[in-house]
């Protein structure tokens, strides 16, 4: 099982290589076979190659990340961060809740936010 420190710093890292323009280094942290699902509800996408298009997208958009609080760890092999994306005008509050496997990869992410969340 990761641990809280390798997990936060995943996290780190994550928001990070968001920022510097590299969805190489944010897709590195996915395992092969992930699952990311943004919003959740939202239909999931699988695989590396569909993870690091997603956020080749995002980033595009001109998306910034800034966290809200301290990344947080758990008992089990999860950690979460609360954090504002600020696009074309617009902020997105948003809880990402990452599920890492044994490796120590991120095997799901699924990402919290819905309409009320949006501020323009």
């Amino acid at each position: 099982m990761p641990t809280q420190e390798h997990m936060k710093q995943a996290l780190q890292t994550y928001i990070d290589a968001f920022n510097a323009a590299d969805a190489a280094t944010i897709s590195g942290l996915y395992a092969d076979d992930a699952v990311v699902e943004d919003p959740v509800g939202n239909p999931p996408m699988t695989g590396r190659a569909a993870i690091e298009e997603f956020y080749a997208n995002a980033i595009a958009s001109g998306a910034k990340l800034t966290l809200d609080s301290p990344i947080r760890g758990s008992h089990g092999a999860r950690a979460a961060m609360a954090f504002t994306i600020d696009v074309s005008g617009m902020r997105i509050r948003a809880i990402d809740v990452m599920t890492f496997d044994e490796e120590g990869r991120i095997s799901r992410m699924e990402a919290y936010w819905g309409p009320d969340d949006i501020e323009s």
